[in-house]
């Protein structure tokens, strides 16, 4: 499979997408408030924020479909404005809404939107095949697109933002409303468009998607980005401490006395269902905890561990859930 990138001749030490100071009010409301941050070639960059948070905003500005109040949107060196339609040829934008002809084949839609990308005759044919077999609808390339799955109807505007061979991709909530089997194909799409040079700004509901995907992560909310990094550097932020649930009966009060004491917990608390820890790695700590359980009289049903994630992250920072 090949996802390659447009032929522009791009200084490979400018970043694909720059995005310095970004601002945009609505009256007196602030909804983008001085956001930057940039992606280079071949990065997938996760763009997570609760609904209100300034994040469509944001996208619809890089995508030079709504004006910004202040700042600029540079890609592959060149300003962005709404009428730049030079630069715009760097980038391709997938909008959550499905942006299709139901009466036309997936052939035909891929056809009008490729010309409308000023591609024509025996390039745009072939790059219509070869789209075609990357989204893995060639055996449906002359059905109408109104008999077509969520799943693949989703497959094919991705298709459409990848005709002309964009620099950048805009992936706005790819997998929404699609089949188990058909989300699995999207994601392993964009972590191959990734892989072979393209840069990539992702968003999504769900936050697995962003730590399977993306190499770096940002966090916006109330219009600002209040965090940015590597999966590793945002855990960084709640602290890298595991947390160990323990079911258990018995002398609670002194398993969890005596828990307190031990070297790599930070925390031990009772709770309905036993004993629940903060600990610096469960590993090696384990089999220490259920000793000291056992010689407190506490009987143990089961253990969980929970890795710090983005999601644990997410919640601290914006104190919201993603999906409110």
């Amino acid at each position: 499979m090949t996802f390659s990138v447009s032929s522009a001749d791009n200084d490979p030490g400018v970043p694909v997408l720059q995005v310095e100071d970004l601002r945009k009010s609505y009256g007196e409301i602030q909804a983008v408030r001085g956001v930057s941050f940039e992606i280079a070639a071949g990065e997938n960059y996760g763009l997570l924020g609760p609904n209100g948070a300034g994040k469509t905003t944001t996208i619809q500005m890089i995508a030079g479909v709504l004006a910004a109040a202040g700042g600029r949107v540079t890609v592959c060196g060149q300003e962005l404005t709404t009428s730049t339609t030079s630069v715009k040829s760097h980038m391709g934008w997938v909008p959550q809404e499905i942006a299709l002809y139901d009466r036309l084949s997936a052939r035909e839609n891929l056809a009008f939107f490729g010309r409308m990308q000023g591609l024509s005759g025996r390039a745009l044919a072939k790059r219509v095949d070869e789209v075609l077999g990357l989204t893995a609808l060639g055996d449906r390339a002359d059905e109408k697109t109104v008999k077509f799955s969520g799943g693949m109807r989703r497959r094919l505007n991705i298709g459409i933002g990848l005709l002309h061979q964009p620099d950048l991709l805009i992936l706005d909530e790819p997998t929404v409303g699609v089949d188990i089997q058909s989300r699995a194909g999207i994601l392993d799409q964009v972590a191959e468009m990734t892989r072979q040079g393209m840069a990539v700004l992702y968003t999504t509901h769900y936050i697995e998607e962003v730590e399977r995907l993306c190499h770096r992560v940002g966090i916006i909310d109330h219009g600002q980005l209040i965090a940015e990094g590597t999966r590793a550097e945002l855990v960084k932020t709640v602290g890298e401490r595991t947390r160990v649930l323990i079911s258990a009966d018995g002398n609670l009060s002194e398993g969890a006395d005596r828990l307190s004491e031990l070297d790599g917990v930070h925390q031990a608390g009772i709770t309905k269902e036993g004993i629940d820890l903060l600990v610096d790695d469960a590993t090696p700590l384990l089999p220490r905890v259920l000793e000291t359980l056992t010689g407190s009289g506490v009987a143990v049903g089961g253990v969980r561990v929970e890795e710090p994630d983005l999601e644990a992250v997410f919640l601290h920072l914006t104190g919201r859930a993603l999906r409110d």
